[in-house]
């Protein structure tokens, strides 16, 4: 079926592409069994060292309790990035110069810095500055370097999804009588998430992956730390970095899984409640909070 986009490939496209995926196909297997044969070569695929991830101590004292601090060093960065990201972004788009400024100026500098240089930072701050415990430390010391540079990626992206939306939706606003405040609030903001969802999950999986520099530079004993203990203690180093691997995987998997169902969520949500303006839809100006049949603002004036 063609479309403005699309056109139908006709019987000579039809076999270029199966030639290609063959060849594609091919290719991969050869990779495949190239991977298996060296690690057959070096001994890798004895029994002796994938034994010990069918037990139930490599689980329980080593990868698990891993994956725990993976998650909750990932997640403590989350919920505070995402929120820190929205105000600055937000605040990059003020009217006030002196409110873009500062806001732009921090957002800049810190998504100039790497995370792993932040993190090393931070550390040396906790340890020179403040009475956290050497246990707790490097959960502090991760959070922190992923917060800082993480929600300054998340503010551009914040930034970007709000100016990719009509104009027409600020205009309309504006005709009956919501501050800048409730614009963004109630209007803006809630037609932009569903746009910057993709984006937004896909720097919620770089905070999952970035906690193992954690593990490797400051002892967090996140996922990654604890495989090194675990192939330290059973001599399997190359099969307990793919069982990690593999563990990574599931997990993120999961995260843009559910991002994928709440974003078709959002998306028919919105089709239903007609939340999404078009250009034959009426306001109804009684229907928004914070203001009168008239359009008459009651909550008085200010902006962002």
């Amino acid at each position: 079926m063609s479309s403005v986009l699309y056109d139908t490939p006709g019987p000579r496209a039809k076999r270029r592409n199966i030639l290609i995926s063959v060849v594609f196909f091919l290719l991969l297997a050869l990779l495949m069994w190239w991977v298996w044969s060296m690690m057959d070569d070096k001994n890798q695929l004895e029994w002796a060292l994938w034994e010990p991830f069918t037990t139930e101590q490599a689980w329980t004292t080593y990868l698990l309790p891993g994956l725990g601090d993976t998650l909750k060093g990932a997640a403590l960065a989350m919920v505070i990035a995402l929120p820190l990201g929205a105000v600055f972004g937000i605040a990059r788009l003020s009217d006030h110069l002196w409110v873009r400024s500062v806001a732009g100026t921090v957002v800049e500098f810190f998504r100039a810095i790497p995370v792993l240089l932040l993190m090393l930072f931070a550390n040396e701050f906790y340890v020179r500055s403040t009475d956290i415990s050497s246990e707790q430390r490097p959960l502090y010391a991760v959070v922190t370097g992923l917060v800082l540079y993480n929600a300054s990626v998340l503010a551009e992206v914040v930034r970007a999804g709000i100016l990719a939306l009509p104009r027409g939706q600020t205009e309309a606003a504006k005709a009956v009588g919501l501050r800048k405040g409730q614009t963004m609030t109630s209007i803006l903001l809630p037609q932009a998430v569903t746009a910057m969802l993709p984006a937004i999950v896909s720097q919620l999986v770089v905070i999952v992956k970035d906690t193992a520099l954690g593990g490797v530079m400051l002892g967090f004993t996140e996922l990654l730390n604890a495989r090194q203990t675990l192939a330290a203690n059973y001599a399997n180093v190359i099969p307990s970095f793919i069982v990690v691997a593999i563990i990574f995987i599931i997990v993120n998997f999961i995260l843009t899984s559910f991002a994928s169902w709440l974003e078709k969520r959002l998306r028919r949500s919105k089709k239903s409640t007609g939340a999404v303006l078009g250009e034959d839809t009426e306001i109804n100006p009684a229907a928004i909070p914070g203001t009168l049949g008239t359009g008459e603002n009651t909550s008085g004036g200010g902006g962002l």
